[in-house]
């Protein structure tokens, strides 16, 4: 796992309730002695509106989340993933983890360079979802009709679309 001043710069990923220090927490402790070893946390969330001919035709909403975790131990690989958020889902991947660590029988110490580390932000925090009312997207895809609609009398049907996904994601080293 990184320093932990090396996310002093990144923006902080919104993974809600989750504990994401107890989570790396809890794997670093189950890997202690593997090769290597990474967890892959996201949280997104999606929304579609569609506009067709003066009516709001469609309108979705989705949301996904989970974490995927990997050990390599000698020649064994394991792998755990869950779509269930918690640090109770995370502690039975660590548990399924040390069942691939046992496998392994030479301990290798392989020498390497770590990259060069850079949390630089490249992007400030946007919520594409909530940064606009329900109300003023189709205000909005409603506004996008009409002009249409006005600039020439020959159009008849005019379809507008809104999408905006949010994700929050972390990769972390855990070995």
């Amino acid at each position: 796992m990184p320093p932990a001043d090396s996310h002093a710069t990144a923006p902080a990923a919104d993974f809600g309730d989750f504990d994401l220090t107890a989570a790396h927490r809890l794997l670093e402790d189950a890997l202690g002695g593997a090769d290597d070893g990474e967890i892959f946390i996201e949280k997104r969330e999606t929304e579609s509106l569609v506009y067709d001919d003066r009516r709001l035709k469609s309108a979705g909403y989705g949301a996904d989340q989970g974490f995927g975790f990997r050990i390599v131990a000698g020649e064994t690989i394991g792998f755990a993933n869950s779509a269930e958020l918690s640090v109770d889902a995370v502690r039975r991947a660590a548990e399924a983890a040390v069942l691939a660590k046992q496998g392994k029988a030479v301990d290798v110490t392989l020498k390497h360079d770590n990259p060069a580390r850079s949390n630089q932000r490249y992007y400030q925090a946007h919520d594409p979802l909530s940064e606009m009312d329900f109300a003023d997207k189709i205000a909005l895809l409603q506004a996008i009709d009409a002009y249409a609609r006005d600039r020439h009398p020959n159009v008849v049907q005019v379809s507008a679309s809104l999408a905006a996904e949010k994700r929050a994601a972390s990769a972390a080293s855990c070995t």
